[in-house]
């Protein structure tokens, strides 16, 4: 047998939340690759960010050795083989081989912002376990990631995840798998990954149905770089699963994409931590230590080769959109040369991120950077504040709009500061969105109006539950959406109106033209530009009423009186009005004749209008969170 034949790359996929951490964990058990006394929950979860939100952001490799026993170890411990003639065993027991497989497992996210993650992973390996929790059956997140990996052309195993559950269906969901894969439903398997129930199986079906990593006819090293980080002393670290030919430590290498050549530092496996090996071969999954200090020459889905060989490029990853956009400032200017490193370190380690500096007369200089998601949003800037030590504002999200001018040219804007003067806009298209949302039917006609209520418009329907009397009748929802309307509360308000059953994906559909203006917001007769926001007509009064409101909140009381206004164009549409805090400029008189008294308030009268005039407002960053929770 091959180096290669032993070698079976796979991944982990399913919904949020359906136990591909835990199972992960018990793989790791199993295999013996983490010892009993280090393990901890979510293993393979390495930020603290994981561990406490209880999601994978992360996409995460790990190599696992498991031996298969031979037929005649079997029989020698088992005890309960009566007829010593071998040829009564089962044939399914004599396709294992007394050998020690290699079964390279890349744990994937789940969450719809996380997707891009999901796609990289797929693309380096060649099977994936399809894990679903029988207490909920099939989600949207699963559909999403099944149609990833077939697309991928991967061997799919279906599993059936906490059968130990008092309100398991597990029946229920493995017909729903049955007719979703058009398999029988004595292909899918059961498991629970809390107690370790059914793993073996899994293993041994994995090593069964999963085809080992094929040998290209190159020869010469062709690695597809999945994922990378960056270290102080190593430089960029390149994840890579070898397509073809071997790569050493010392070796000169290439990345094709933009020909820039290096050396090999170090190469080595993940357990799940960093271990260096003299050589990667083909099939393998590892990492290469590159030395670069140069973080934009290491592009996710590029490929590293042999620098004296003329292989082709690997067929790499489609670019990925950012569909959510926000200001990054720091709170102090001198930390923006910090903010920079940290966004380019954070870029090599989530591809998904895009950025590109911006100025503010309010905020200075920062980055307008684009995300694939609220929480994709939330998660970076949590990232930034724990892993870079930075003290950051974010201004309000907006999503990508195109502008159609009068004179036929056409720009895309990012953000509401860019809007041009709309006497010389022809119309404006924004992004809409194809949502699927799967939940039981009792729940479909608050689902409808809330979609209404958002301006979705319906496509289809189908219910996901086929035989009679299973679970709820379940059905999937398929509406056209504005993009920004899924940006602030839709999740939680969905989550509400279906008691938490019901699960949303969603991909970018067309762009479509809309009626918007821009609200400005004005503090002290100031215009504040990163407050401003791009809204629906027909919806600007309620939302500057808002806007004000929440800020009237969060602004500190000065000496003089503001005035907090929200305006389109020229025209205030909802105002309100900080009062003075007033020193007590009488407190020392102890007496004596009033005119003291009226002469100091006078006095203090025409210094607070003075200061009307001229006063400067300080926005704390508290009235920007307020206007991105609005």
């Amino acid at each position: 047998m091959s180096f290669q034949e032993n070698i079976r790359n796979f991944a982990i996929i399913s919904h949020i939340d359906h136990g591909k951490s835990t199972l992960a964990d018990r793989f790791l058990e199993l295999t013996g690759t983490i010892a009993k006394d280090k393990m901890q929950a979510q293993f393979l979860d390495q930020m603290d960010l994981e561990r406490e939100r209880g999601i994978t952001i992360k996409l995460q490799p790990v190599k696992m050795l498991y031996k298969v026993r031979s037929p005649e170890s079997e029989i020698r411990n088992s005890k309960q083989i009566q007829n010593p003639n071998n040829q009564n065993l089962k044939q399914s027991n004599l396709e294992f081989a007394d050998s020690e497989y290699i079964l390279n497992l890349i744990d994937t996210p789940g969450h719809v912002d996380f997707n891009y993650e999901v796609s990289r992973s797929l693309a380096a390996v060649e099977g994936a376990v399809l894990l679903v929790d029988a207490t909920q059956g099939i989600q949207a997140q699963t559909l999403a990631n099944l149609h990833l990996a077939l697309e991928q052309n991967l061997v799919i195993i279906p599993v059936v995840n906490k059968i130990d559950m008092p309100n398991a269906s597990i029946d229920e969901t493995k017909e729903e798998l049955s007719k979703l894969l058009n398999i029988n439903k004595e292909e899918i398997l059961e498991c629970s990954a809390k107690l370790g129930t059914g793993v073996e199986k899994i293993l041994e079906s994995i090593i069964k149905k999963v085809p080992a990593p094929k040998e290209e006819k190159e020869k010469s090293l062709q690695a597809l770089i999945f994922d990378s980080e960056f270290d102080d002393y190593k430089g960029v670290i390149a994840y890579v699963r070898i397509f073809d030919g071997q790569v050493k430590r010392g070796d000169k290498i290439k990345f094709l994409a933009n020909q820039k050549e290096c050396e090999s530092l170090e190469v080595g496996i993940f357990n799940p931590k960093l271990i260096s090996k003299d050589i990667l071969k083909t099939g393998e999954i590892g990492y290469i230590a590159t030395g670069l200090k140069e973080i934009e020459k290491c592009k996710v889905g590029d490929t590293i080769a042999l620098l004296s060989s003329k292989v082709k490029q690997l067929k790499g990853y489609k670019e990925i959109k950012p569909m959510v956009f926000a200001g990054i400032y720091c709170k102090q200017g001198s930390d923006f040369q910090k903010l920079r490193n940290s966004l380019e370190k954070l870029k090599l380690n989530d591809a998904s991120l895009f950025f590109e500096p911006e100025s503010s007369p309010a905020l200075g200089y920062g980055f307008r950077a684009g995300f694939l998601g609220m929480l994709h949003l939330e998660i970076i800037q949590e990232r930034l504040r724990r892993e870079y030590n930075l003290d950051l504002i974010i201004t309000t999200p907006s999503v990508a709009y195109k502008i159609a001018f009068k004179d036929d040219s056409k720009i895309t804007i990012k953000s509401p500061q860019e809007f041009p003067d709309p006497s010389k806009v022809s119309f404006i298209e924004e992004p809409v969105m194809k949502i699927e949302i799967i939940t039981p039917s009792q729940y479909m006609g608050r689902i409808m109006d809330l979609l209404k209520e958002k301006r979705g418009e319906f496509i289809s329907s189908q219910y996901l539950a086929f035989e009679a009397g299973s679970r709820d009748k379940r059905l999937i929802l398929e509406y056209k959406i504005p993009l920004s309307s899924l940006l602030y509360d839709f999740y939680d308000k969905l989550k509400t109106v279906s008691s938490g059953y019901a699960s949303l994906n969603y991909e970018f559909l067309e762009y479509k033209k809309v009626d918007l203006v821009k609200v400005d917001i004005l503090v002290a007769e100031d215009k504040v530009e990163p407050l401003s926001t791009l809204v629906y007509r027909d919806k600007s009064y309620q939302i500057a009423r808002k806007i004000v409101d929440s800020l009237k909140d969060v602004l500190p009381r000065q000496m003089f009186e503001v005035k907090i206004q929200a305006a389109i164009g020229g025209k205030v549409i909802a105002a309100e009005r900080i009062s003075a805090l007033r020193k007590d400029v009488i407190a020392k008189l102890y007496g004596g004749d009033v005119t003291r008294k009226m002469k100091l308030l006078e006095k203090q009268k025409k210094g607070k209008k003075k200061m009307k005039k001229i006063g400067k407002v300080d926005i704390p960053p508290q009235a920007y969170i307020a206007i991105l929770k609005r």
